[in-house]
């Protein structure tokens, strides 16, 4: 199969894997968001830089957002959310953030392909993601892609589709957004 085929397989698998998102879940994350005074984003691996982008379109968008682990990201309180993007539930170094940030009383919200995990049972919001995990993908899953690409770039799609809808409800455009971008690149 040439490189173009192996591109159209892909958008399939997404198209196949966006479908089974449940909207009621989807718009109680987009609302933890809006009701939140800061909204932090963990993930590990590339997971990890979904979220990344994530953070950085929910800042565009005029809302307080951290990725944990940076220099300036501040701490987390009450009436905050902690949003961690993770397959399996079970990343080690995830699993400490979600106990921790429940005991300081912020919300956790958990984007992952196993709401029965450890940090899906943590979660006061969750989206269950179709996708196999990077020790699935070779277990005979619905995807040609390699370990857990297809729910990490379907992970990426949903942080987006999260994102309109949060511009939708704050009333906002690119333009207004745009004013928010970096400046000194």
């Amino acid at each position: 199969m040439d490189t173009v085929k192996y591109a159209a397989e892909i958008v399939k698998e997404l198209q196949r894997s966006v479908e089974r998102i449940a909207d009621a879940q989807a718009e109680a994350l987009a609302d933890i968001i809006l009701r939140s005074d800061k909204v932090f984003v963990a993930g590990a691996g590339r997971s990890g830089l979904m979220g990344r982008a994530f953070a950085m379109r929910l800042m565009h968008a005029g809302l307080n957002a951290y990725v944990v682990g940076e220099t300036v990201t501040p701490g987390i309180d009450k009436g905050d959310v902690l949003i961690i993007g993770t397959g399996s539930g079970e990343t080690r170094s995830l699993i400490p953030m979600a106990q921790k940030a429940k005991s300081l009383g912020a919300a956790v919200a958990a984007v992952t392909i196993s709401p029965e995990s450890t940090i899906g049972q943590l979660a006061d919001a969750l989206v269950n993601l179709p996708g196999a995990t990077k020790d699935q993908a070779s277990g005979g899953h619905a995807t040609l892609q390699p370990m857990a690409s297809l729910f990490e770039q379907t992970l990426l799609i949903f942080y987006d589709a999260v994102v309109l809808r949060i511009m939708e409800k704050k009333g906002l455009d690119s333009d207004r957004m745009f004013g928010r971008h970096a400046n000194l690149e």
